[in-house]
């Protein structure tokens, strides 16, 4: 596929369930190859993503639930959690640090450069999944879930969680993408 055509594909899943049409390695290879060959300002490597599969999955689910305390109605999370899997996305804030006191003439930027990398490799993730036939949608639950998803999974505490992508088999396609007047958001100046 051309790359307008594959990312036209992509779309948001919010019916998934945990049968993968690939082997879950598929999916963590795919991961792991993405992370790597998403670029980023300075070649700073500050994205961080973590495969979540399996019981710990549908654990992370029930965690983020009660985070909110059932502010959030549980049919949505079990929605997310009825899928095989979700990858959690991070910035590693030591090495945005590091950066910064590295090049201090932009130290201001690389928070903006970081958040950019960990956007692109969502993004690239996503089209992804799309292309090997899975589901998938992107969730922003934090800052409220930050500090129960680290203590379930044992993650970094200087990691800064910036987005959950529940993944699955496709129960059922998205309604048609809204048409809009790009000519409002892009702008062309000779």
């Amino acid at each position: 596929m051309k790359t307008l055509d594959v990312i036209n594909a992509r779309r948001t899943y919010y019916a998934i369930n945990d049968q993968l049409p690939v082997e879950d390695t598929t999916v963590v290879d795919f991961v792991k190859k993405a992370t790597e060959l998403v670029p980023d300002a300075f070649n700073m490597k500050s994205a961080r993503a973590v495969v979540v599969l399996g019981d710990k999955h549908k654990q992370l689910w029930d965690v983020i639930y009660d985070a909110f305390e059932g502010k959030v109605p549980r049919e949505k999370i079990d929605s997310f959690k009825a899928g095989y899997g979700t990858v959690l996305y991070f910035t590693d804030e030591p090495t945005v640090k590091a950066l910064q006191d590295q090049f201090p003439a932009y130290a201001g930027n690389f928070p903006h450069w970081a958040a950019q990398a960990v956007g692109m490799l969502e993004f690239t993730v996503w089209t992804g999944l799309h292309e090997l036939g899975i589901g998938a949608s992107i969730q922003h639950y934090n800052p409220v879930i930050d500090a129960a998803v680290k203590t379930l999974l044992q993650l970094p505490e200087e990691w800064h969680l910036d987005a959950q992508m529940p993944f699955g088999g496709i129960v059922s396609e998205p309604d048609p993408k809204a048409a809009e007047d790009i000519n409002q958001r892009v702008r062309v100046i000779k």
